[in-house]
């Protein structure tokens, strides 16, 4: 009798457990349309000069709110965008928070990078090419887009229902390292054997029964297998990913995370039907990877978000003048920038804020979100500074300000070098051991078991 009273005890205890287990998080979902209502300039290319003329697809903004056992809520929103510059993305952030009561570092903004997206601009600024009207549509179109994040990461946080989390990884073969080496320099080219990150992590969220409600997938390549020829909207590859993975998992949400692919380009490139046989193949890795075993990612959900100064270039007048004459066609415009701010008095800035954000899942994931296009070097320089297991490295977070080079990339040259496009300025080559000093701060404080 005493044997049978411990095994029902025992039972009794395991399906406790278990059922506390399936209840750690609570998720809330949620999209919105982000497609403009009239034909606004298009992003990504400057020899593009005038609206775009159809829609091949649409584009989103998607939320994923969770909530921990603790009670304490983040959000994530993606977007179908080639990146929100900080004066986009921190009056949204804002909001957010006094809407919601979250703090800053529990609002993460990401931007899929398809150039193939409108322009975002919150001044009314008639660029080469453009109209007074296509300035206004502009300005109009970005603050409409700033009320629709806002609205779709509140309704996240609104609709949160019990659901477990599951992580993997898989592969895909899209990605081809872009920068060439040729006898005149680096150029925008192919590199077969240039290093380029192919990884497909992904995050599963299900409800407790076992549907799928949402995967959030990534991959470390520029959105730009349509080039400057291309004037329908719509995500590129990555849009076509999404699309792929809700058709196959009908009622379940897809939501892409670009990685450091700042210097890789989709290989072939250069049509619509390329851009979808991309994302087919990314798709099905997906799903692949969706039906195999995962890895249960339990909480608490810990939070952290800073600014790492990273030290800019500084030049005398003579070497602006230089630059800006008879430099390669990269780094031409950012120097007359800075040499027209040194003809209005102005001081040159001597480092860029670039905000940081870590996510740490328990003990089970680390979501490392990196601003900037940010050359493949920082994914084997992250791994060697807080370590490469249970590790998602994401970029083109909170601010898209111009390229994040390595060192290594700056002593080659190239267009990665060309600097920031927001403002003013090359970074240096210390902003590499910066940068990775910050994120190993923010992972230890955030509660990772980081390597001796």
């Amino acid at each position: 009798m005493k044997a049978l009273l411990t095994g029902a005890l025992l039972v009794c205890l395991a399906v406790l457990c278990a059922d506390a287990a399936e209840t750690e998080w609570s998720v809330g979902l949620a999209m919105v349309k982000i497609t403009p209502d009239k034909p606004v300039p298009m992003a990504g290319y400057a020899s593009r000069t005038k609206p775009f003329e159809k829609v091949e697809q649409d584009i989103y903004a998607k939320a994923l709110a969770l909530e921990d056992l603790q009670g304490r809520r983040a959000v994530l929103v993606t977007t179908d965008l080639i990146g929100i510059s900080s004066a986009v993305a921190e009056p949204v952030c804002l909001r957010i928070q006094e809407k919601t009561k979250l703090a800053r570092s529990r609002i993460l903004l990401s931007s899929s990078h398809t150039h193939s997206a409108p322009t975002l601009r919150l001044e009314e600024r008639a660029d080469p090419g453009l109209t007074p009207d296509d300035a206004r549509n502009i300005v109009a179109y970005t603050r409409n887009l700033q009320d629709k994040l806002v609205e779709v990461a509140t309704q996240a946080l609104s609709r949160l229902e019990p659901a477990q989390l599951s992580w993997g990884s898989g592969v895909a073969h899209v990605a081809m390292n872009r920068r060439e080496f040729t006898p005149r320099g680096v150029i925008l080219g192919e590199n077969p054997r240039g290093l380029v990150d192919r990884s497909v992590p992904l995050l599963r969220i299900d409800s407790l029964e076992g549907r799928l409600r949402a995967v959030l997938f990534g991959y470390a390549c520029h959105n730009t297998t349509l080039t400057q020829t291309n004037f329908s909207l719509c995500g590129d590859y990555a849009g076509f990913a999404q699309a792929y993975i809700q058709e196959q998992h009908p009622g379940a949400l897809a939501m892409f995370m670009i990685g450091c692919g700042g210097d890789a380009n989709p290989y072939p490139r250069g049509t619509m039907n390329h851009a979808r046989e991309h994302g087919a193949a990314l798709g099905k890795e997906v799903c692949r990877v969706l039906d195999a075993p995962l890895r249960r990612v339990g909480g608490p959900l810990t939070c952290v978000f800073d600014q790492a100064s990273l030290p800019l270039q500084q030049f005398s007048r003579a070497e602006l003048d230089k630059m800006a004459t008879t430099g390669p066609s990269w780094q031409t415009g950012n120097a007359k920038a800075l040499l027209a701010k040194l003809e209005r008095g102005e001081k040159i800035e001597s480092a860029y804020d670039c905000p940081v954000a870590v996510w740490q899942f328990g003990t089970n994931l680390t979501l490392v979100a990196l601003s900037g296009e940010v050359v493949v070097d920082y994914v084997p320089l992250v791994e060697q500074a807080i370590g490469p297991l249970q590790l998602w490295i994401a970029a083109y977070c909170n601010d898209v300000f111009g390229y994040l080079p390595s060192a290594r990339v700056l002593r080659e040259g190239g267009y990665e070098c060309r600097g920031l496009y927001t403002t003013e300025g090359f970074f240096a080559p210390a902003a590499q051991d910066v940068l990775v000093a910050k994120v190993r701060d923010l992972a230890q404080r955030a509660g990772r078991k980081l390597p001796e």
